[in-house]
């Protein structure tokens, strides 16, 4: 069975400034990407936020991938 990691992305007006969470949680998107690229394992971040599931790690780099994966236009 596969899953939709992108669903436990979720962005509310009220939360975070309409900014990326996880699952409704106020933990941001660019936060988790921020310990990750800080260095911060898998292990290290599940175990300083108990309410995050490795899946909502999954879900928040595969979020960023996307995000990135747009054209850019230059005008000539």
């Amino acid at each position: 069975m596969k899953t939709n990691l992108l669903e436990r992305i979720t962005i509310e007006s009220g939360k975070c400034g309409g900014r990326p969470c996880i699952r409704g949680l106020r933990i941001r998107v660019s936060d988790i990407l921020s310990l990750l690229g800080s260095g911060a394992s898998h292990q290290e971040i599940l175990a300083d936020y108990s309410s995050l599931e490795e899946n909502d790690i999954r879900a928040a780099l595969e979020y960023a991938a996307i995000q990135t994966d747009h054209a850019i236009l230059i005008a000539a």
